[in-house]
Formats: C-alpha cells, structure tokens, sequence
C-alpha cells in the first residue's frame, strides 16, 4: 500500500533506492491534480514553534478496490469504487516517530452533502476531495497530502521483497478457501493477499482485519529494513510500489525527498499503529450494519495530533486505545 512507500522512506530503506525511486516518480505515479482545491473552511494546521524548520505532515492513504480513473474524479459514482482501508498517517514536527491510525470503513460519519453514511461512501460518493473534507470534519485534523492504491499491490509489493514473514498464533480458517496453521508463515504475495484481506472466522471480524492489514505492514517494514543496503531488492520494490500508487499533485519527487531526508531517523520500532476508538458495532436507521466510534477517546486522540502532541499522549493514554499488538490473530 501507498503508506508503506511512505514509512519505507521514512524509515531509510536506502539513498541510492530512493534516489533511483524519485527520478522513476513522474512517469509511475499516478496523479490525482489538486483534491484540496475546492474544500472550504479547513481545520489549521498544527501549532508550530517559530524557530523551528519543520511542520507536522498529516497523509491520507486509502486501499481502494480500483486505483484506475483515480485522476478523474468527475467520473466517479456511487458504488463504483470500494475503500478497504482508510488511513491518517501522522509525522510529527520533531520527526522521531510516526503514528498510522486506521478508520474502520464502516465507521458511521456525517458526509458533508450526504447526511450520515459509512465513512468509506464519500469516496465512492465524490471521490479524494469528498473523502478528505469528511475525514477534516471527522478528526479536525488538517490533511496535506492524499494517497490511493488497490489491494492488488499486496502481491507484488510483498513478492518485490522475495515474501515476508507473519505470526499466526493459532489455526484459523473462514470455512472456504483461507485456511492459516499455527507458526511462522514466510508468505508469498497471494498468501499475504489471502492474509489481509480475511475477515470471516476471525472472532473481531473486520477489526480483526484491519490489524492484520497492519500487522503485514509491519512485516514489511521489517523487511525493508533488513534490506536497506541490497539496492537491486530496494529497486525492485519502490518501482513496483510507484507503479501501484495515485497521489495529490503536491506530493512531489522533491516533496518525498523532504520527507526522507528530515525523517531519516525514524525506524520501524517508532512507528506505532493503531485503531480508531470505537463502542462497537450496530445498525443504522435503515438497517447497514456499521461500526460506531467512541467520540471521547477518538475525539482525544484526533485533537491531539491536530496540536502536534501524539507522542505525549500515546505516552501517557496509549493503554487505553488499540494499539497493534506484538502477535496479531
């Protein structure tokens, strides 16, 4: 997924990658024009010490079922495009860490134009800026740049790798086609698909889900970070990941070389991934089945990267929110 492309850069999968990564940019990357342009009465960005040189970045990354026709929003209808995935990545000012919080798609949210709706209908709906003005409502938190991609890429991100490996505790199976045994899976991209895209049997179903996306992230940051000296696997994977990928106009070869350079530091153990507070799940007046957020704690959370305070507060409340844990079921 795009989020990978950006903690891969964040956390230093190698110069000479990313050099060749940037002059590959313009000719894969999918580009999307300016999503921001006709969004109103935006949230401020983070508060910001006037001496110092960087600014908190806030990105919006969605695993859609299609990746195509992403640039013209003008032909999106409803339906037309599922979102699997829904993710606001935070990079603090400080640039020592970076949080991922993941939004169930079902989450019940006012869609500006729409009345309330599961949060992954204003995608479908309107498209990158639909999707952005309702997350800004939801989070007040100002985004700055948006990134797209389609699961597919699972399989050759994951096989651009040479596979990764994953946990699973126990054996567990949907009845159908997903079956995984108890240990240590060196999976290949299919399997890494199958993996993350498991819902049923899973006892938290699509929370479950979610997690796992997560927990393949990781694996693959893990790997990347085991191969940041081997330039031909590092090649391999950023041109696959730069073909798989739509991005705002502004998320530019110079933009994501800034990114790098002042994240630099940041390792895969200072990337922390969670899941949006919520009560539960329920149905909604006409009877969808929907995941309900709990207002306080995400309300908390979201204020808090907004203020560019997430670190103290994961230090302080982290117990308290779903955090990806070590072994994910």
């Amino acid at each position: 997924m795009g989020v990978v492309c950006l903690l891969a850069l964040l956390g230093g999968a190698g110069y000479g990658a990313l050099v060749w990564f940037q002059k590959s940019l313009d000719a894969n990357v999918e580009k999307l024009g300016d999503p921001f342009a006709e969004i109103t009465d935006r949230p401020d960005p983070a508060p910001s010490d006037p001496e110092a040189e960087l600014a908190d970045v806030n990105i919006l990354v969605l695993g859609s079922d299609s990746r195509i026709s992403a640039g013209d929003p003008s032909q999106w209808e409803a339906g037309a495009q599922r979102t699997d995935a829904i993710m606001l990545v935070h990079l603090p000012a400080d640039r020592k860490s970076a949080v991922v919080v993941s939004i169930p798609r079902d989450s019940w949210v006012e869609v500006p134009g729409y009345g309330q709706a599961k949060i992954n209908a204003a995608f479908s709906y309107g498209g990158p800026s639909l999707m952005i003005q309702t997350v800004e409502n939801l989070t007040d938190v100002r985004i700055d740049h948006f990134v797209v991609t389609d699961f597919e890429s699972f399989t050759s991100m994951t096989d651009a790798l040479g596979g990764v490996q994953i946990r699973v505790p126990e054996d567990i199976g949907d009845g159908d086609q997903v079956f995984f045994s108890a240990g240590v899976h060196q999976m290949s991209g299919e399997e890494a698909l199958k993996y993350t895209r498991q819902r049923y049997g899973l006892a938290n179903g699509d929370f479950g889900r979610v997690q796992r996306q997560q927990n393949w992230m990781r694996a693959i940051l893990g790997k990347i970070n085991n191969n940041r000296g081997n330039v031909v696997t590092m090649t391999k994977f950023f041109d696959t990941v730069s073909k798989s990928v739509a991005t705002d106009d502004e998320l530019t070869m110079d933009r994501m070389r800034e990114l790098f350079e002042s994240a630099r530091e940041v390792s895969t153990n200072d990337v922390v991934f969670m899941t949006a507070p919520y009560e539960g799940t329920g149905r909604s007046a006409d009877g969808q089945s929907i995941v309900v957020l709990d207002d306080r704690p995400f309300g908390r959370l979201m204020k808090a990267i907004s203020q560019g305070e997430a670190a103290e507060f994961l230090e302080k409340h982290g117990e308290e929110l779903e955090l990806l844990p070590a072994t994910v079921n």
